[in-house]
């Protein structure tokens, strides 16, 4: 994708979550803080809680992590991600997120929960992180890739911030490598891109970039459930968000979602998490 494409997809991104209409829905019936896909116990279960435990099961595959460590959380939303990892383990966190309707929630409640110290916020793109070289010793993200235009880009300055034996944890909506083309196009549509990434994509990426060892853990089904789940609740919620959110906006995000849905179903999506560690040798 050409650089302006991939300048347009932030561009598009920004403007989406920048609206009210996308942050009053996130923020009431996405997971508030934790705006991902979660991890259900129970295809029934609470979206906030399904949501939290992911943040929690991601940060389990980092110990040790302790207050020595820098974290960027990329795509970092309202930061619920971020002052999870501040407050468990002491670490300094940064936030960088396109939409700075977001970044000013995530400012507030950092403040409210007395972590300022910890946790940075700041206005960016991922395909341009405005830090030197090595300067974290964890890349983090949560269902945010997707809306690059240039995930190679994204790829490369992980690999480019990260210390040397740092580790890059991510989940990202992607489409299955098996999956025929235009098969996702109604999905495609809705996020205006012209493409997903894949397992296979990313871990081609993730070597040409200089990690040296990557694993995907699948878990296809919990995206599944975790749309289904947030079609429920906004059709629930539509009352509550009568005047907040634009009819029009429902409507589509409900038609989208059952998108999602059928193409978890028809196996032509994946999504779970992927772990990499960059070599330990540095080639500054």
């Amino acid at each position: 994708m050409t650089l302006a494409k991939a300048d347009t997809a932030t561009k598009v991104a920004e403007d989406y979550y920048d609206s009210d209409d996308a942050d009053r829905f996130y923020a009431t019936v996405w997971g508030g803080e934790d705006i991902h896909i979660g991890l259900y116990q129970d295809p029934g279960e609470d979206v906030k809680t399904a949501s939290r435990r992911t943040v929690e099961y991601m940060a389990g595959k980092l110990k040790p992590l302790g207050p020595e460590h820098r974290v960027i959380d990329l795509g970092a939303g309202y930061g619920g991600a971020a002052r999870y990892l501040a407050k468990t383990f002491g670490c300094k966190v940064v936030c960088l997120n396109v939409s700075e309707t977001q970044n000013r929630l995530n400012r507030e409640l950092t403040a409210k929960a007395g972590l300022d110290s910890l946790v940075t916020v700041m206005h960016g793109s991922f395909e341009d992180i405005p830090f030197p070289a090595e300067s974290f010793d964890v890349v983090w993200s949560q269902d945010a890739f997707l809306h690059s235009g240039n995930r190679q880009k994204v790829v490369t300055e992980a690999a480019r911030v990260l210390k040397p034996g740092g580790r890059l944890i991510f989940t990202d909506p992607m489409q299955a490598d098996t999956a025929p083309k235009d098969a996702l196009q109604p999905i495609l549509d809705r996020i205006h891109l012209s493409s997903m990434g894949s397992v296979g994509f990313y871990s081609r990426e993730l070597q040409t970039a200089g990690f040296e060892t990557a694993n995907f853990l699948a878990m296809t089904d919990q995206l599944k459930t975790h749309y289904s789940r947030i079609a429920e609740e906004l059709a629930k919620s539509r009352k509550l968000l009568a005047g907040k959110v634009a009819e029009d906006y429902v409507e589509r995000m409900l038609t989208g979602l059952a998108n999602w849905v059928k193409g978890a179903e028809s196996g032509h999506l994946a999504w779970g998490v992927l772990q990499a560690r960059k070599a330990a040798t540095s080639h500054a």
